[in-house]
């Protein structure tokens, strides 16, 4: 059997940037494209040959694995408008990137408060 990672990698389509960027669509007469943080990988493994597992039935065993995974996070769309082509982000992953920073900074702040007193 061939390596099974190189198997799998040819299975993953070679998109570049299409996979950020949707289609154009329509909403209620306005033009948007829509825009994702896209992420994927994948890993594979095998043991080949006669290892030294421990066990002489382990030994003769040949193995082979794959797996993978992926994550789209919606982050906005470029709207057209009457001041053109603009970008509106999406508020809950706004609000969702900005808690850590906020908690960092809330962290920061009281440990200057308490180093100044």
């Amino acid at each position: 059997m061939s390596n099974i990672t190189e198997k799998l990698a040819e299975t993953v389509p070679d998109r570049g940037i299409k996979i950020a960027y949707g289609d154009k669509v329509t909403v209620g007469g306005t033009e948007m494209v829509p825009v994702a943080f896209v992420s994927y990988g994948f890993g594979g493994g095998t043991m080949g040959g006669k290892g030294n597992l421990g066990s002489e039935r382990d030994a003769d065993m040949n193995g082979d694995g794959a797996g993978g995974g992926g994550v789209s996070i919606p982050v906005g769309a470029y709207i057209a408008g009457p001041e053109g082509l603009q970008f509106h982000p999406n508020p809950i992953t706004t609000l969702w990137v900005s808690i850590p920073v906020i908690a960092v900074l809330g962290w920061a702040i009281s440990k200057i408060v308490r180093a100044a007193s």
